[in-house]
């Protein structure tokens, strides 16, 4: 039986501050309506996909600050998403700020079957940033301030005929986002971002951003033998320029297909998940070659080293 699943890259141009959560749903629709079109049977969207990427302000107003966060999913704005996707049987991955019944704020992915059932939700654990203004910014990424690090940790559903885990942004940077993962067996992981060009703290970083963005995405795929999609929120946010190069990477590290602009648009792949399984049973097999008892070892020769 095939177990090839045709996933799309749905990448969003900015969202202002001005356009309301109405306005990015539309965009959402027009979004899933077209990789319905072109076969898709999951739709994968960015993080923070429903506002502006609103760590970039400084509030000390709390009720100002939840504002930008969601306290049900789906709520009556973003019901339309999940009632298209049911009746086109598409499955998707939304990326939000969420704001929890006991008060907990989460940068937060959920995942959604293609027969309209929750899958499950991930709350980014890699937060990026500074947790207090910084005056030399131009634009402040205040995600230490306004999200906690999600307490569930890297986690993996069985969906889409096969087994999948979600990461959100800067989590795809680390290479234990991917290897817990892998260990669970991923054969697909979506990724939602919103990368900004522009390093404050190392702007001699800038001019690779498009490289390391790809890097990292098929290092992870290739290392853990899995399908992974990145999806950007991309284009000029607020006068942040943000990175596109949405794409979708085999598990041999390949990128298959990818996203030419920075605005708006959708590609499409077949991901075939048996091919995952070569890689996890040859260069990749954890349990015969995996050497975790040198772990330790390598850990304390490291730490011999004096910092330069």
């Amino acid at each position: 039986m095939s177990r090839t699943v045709n996933v799309a890259a749905a990448q969003m141009g900015p969202i202002q501050r001005s356009d309301s959560r109405a306005d990015a749903v539309e965009r959402l629709l027009v979004l899933l309506r077209e990789a319905h079109g072109r076969g898709a049977e999951l739709v994968v969207f960015p993080e923070l996909a429903l506002t502006t990427f609103f760590p970039r302000y400084a509030s000390t107003d709390q009720a100002e600050v939840d504002t930008w966060f969601e306290t049900e999913m789906p709520s009556a704005v973003t019901r339309p998403l999940f009632d298209e996707a049911a009746r086109l049987g598409v499955g998707f991955c939304l990326g939000y700020g969420e704001l929890t019944p006991d008060g907990h704020h989460y940068n937060t992915q959920l995942m959604v079957e293609r027969d309209g059932s929750f899958v499950g939700r991930y709350r980014k654990v890699h937060l990026p940033g500074h947790a207090q203004v910084e005056g030399y910014r131009a634009f402040q990424h205040l995600e230490k301030y306004y999200f906690e690090v999600g307490p569930q940790g890297f986690q993996t559903w069985r969906a889409f005929g096969g087994v999948v885990g979600m990461l959100i942004c800067n989590d795809r940077r680390w290479p234990e986002s991917y290897r817990v993962l892998g260990l669970k067996g991923a054969e697909l992981i979506t990724i939602g971002y919103n990368t900004p060009i522009h390093n404050p703290p190392a702007p001699e970083h800038d001019r690779f951003g498009d490289f390391h963005n790809q890097l990292v995405m098929s290092a992870g795929a290739y290392q853990n033998g899995t399908w992974v999609v990145g999806v950007a929120k991309a284009g000029e946010e607020e006068g942040v320029p943000m990175i596109g190069g949405s794409c979708i990477i085999h598990p041999s590290g390949m990128v298959v297909a990818q996203c030419a602009g920075v605005g708006d648009e959708v590609v499409v792949a077949a991901c075939d998940l048996d091919e995952c399984t070569s890689y996890k049973r040859s260069v990749f097999n954890f349990a015969l070659h995996r050497r975790t008892e040198h772990y330790g070892l390598i850990a304390s020769q490291t730490e011999a080293i004096p910092p330069a």
